[in-house]
Order: structure tokens, then C-alpha cells, then sequence
């Protein structure tokens, strides 16, 4: 395996930078609006959901990377607040789907409006430095699909 260049590394941190910024001020936002930032994730993911997709709790565990138990508990607490709906299935009452009330939906929305402008303000940046780090070149050859490969193995 060959070495990554210095401007692999550097763009790779400037990725995860931006990244790292965006994610701070969403989770100010969320708190903010008096959410968790994970509830705020978990509200955002079902309002989101592509078309077609039940929104059950293992599809948003996929979603948001998180155990299916942690995703139960962020709908409780949502629920709990007022901010989701639980709902059984007419095909199978085992499962439960999930829907934002009016007030998840208020303050979805209100958050969301506030990050689409964040984004607008700070999304080149983000932008730019993801440019770079698609385009470094690794010992003057860009990356293969070998090497993302071997990226997989170790992960």
C-alpha cells in the first residue's frame, strides 16, 4: 500500500473540518429549538424518507447508522414531547409506523429553513474542499478502485 501524499492528509482534514462545522451548528440549532440533536436527525430522516419507503424504525435505524433500540428510544422521547405519531400497520400490526404531528412538523420545518440557509452561506466552502480531496492524486495517479477496496477491508 502506498503512502498517502501530504495533500491527501490535508484535504482529507479539510473535508472532515467542514463536516465538523456543519454539524456543530446543527446541533446548536436543534438544541436551540429545545431538541436533542439525534431528534432532531431522527425527524429530519422521516420527513426525508424516499418516496415509497415505510417509515418503520428499522428503516430510520439505517437512515440515521444507529441501533434499532436507540432509534425506539429517540421516537419515545419525540412521542412523549408531542412531536411523533405511532401508528400500526393495516398489513401487519406488529409494525409501527412513525409520522411527524403538526408540531414535529412546525419545528422541522423552522429548522430546516435554518439550515438551507446555513448551507447556502457555508456550502461552497464544504463544496470546495470536497473538490479537492476527490481530485488529490496519490503519488501523481488519482485513487482506484483498488485502493478504496483495500479502505473497506480495514474498516
Amino acid at each position: 500500500m502506498k503512502t498517502p501524499s501530504p495533500i491527501d492528509y490535508e484535504s482529507l482534514a479539510e473535508v472532515r473540518h467542514q463536516i465538523r462545522r456543519f454539524l456543530r451548528f446543527s446541533e446548536r440549532a436543534a438544541r436551540s429549538a429545545g431538541l436533542e440533536p439525534h431528534q432532531h436527525q431522527l425527524m429530519l430522516a422521516l420527513k426525508g424518507l424516499p418516496p415509497g419507503t415505510q417509515p418503520r424504525v428499522g428503516e430510520l435505524a439505517e437512515r440515521l447508522q444507529i441501533k434499532h433500540h436507540s432509534t425506539v428510544e429517540l421516537a419515545n422521547r419525540l412521542a412523549a414531547r408531542g412531536y411523533l405519531n405511532r401508528q400500526r400497520s393495516t398489513r401487519d400490526r406488529r409494525e409501527v409506523l412513525l409520522s411527524l404531528t403538526s408540531k414535529g412538523e412546525k419545528v422541522l420545518r423552522e429548522l430546516s429553513l435554518y439550515h438551507r440557509d446555513e448551507l447556502r452561506s457555508q456550502g461552497p466552502i464544504l463544496i470546495q474542499a470536497l473538490k479537492k480531496a476527490i481530485s488529490a492524486r496519490r503519488n501523481g495517479r488519482p485513487a482506484t478502485r483498488a485502493s478504496r477496496r483495500n479502505i473497506e477491508r480495514v474498516v
